[in-house]
């Protein structure tokens, strides 16, 4: 197996697990750390769509994760 497929498992299986996730802040951290590893994938690959896709998700899952820490105190 080649390092570009661990990565492509990887980051299919934090996405996966991301979505069984209680918590939204942590579903939002597990999905975008899938999203960067899934950047890496496609970029090794040269599978654009794949890396400005999941490049749009992290920005998403950035700003949920602002709009999240922004209600939480402390």
């Amino acid at each position: 197996m080649e390092l570009s497929d661990t990565i492509g498992y990887a980051a299919s299986l934090l996405v996966g697990t991301s979505l069984l996730m209680g918590d939204m802040k942590r579903l939002r951290y597990i999905n975008g750390l899938g999203c960067l590893l899934f950047v890496i994938y496609g970029w090794q690959l040269g599978a654009y769509p794949v890396v400005i896709m999941n490049s749009f998700c992290i920005v998403v899952n950035l700003y949920h994760i602002h709009k999240l820490s922004a209600k939480t105190p402390g």
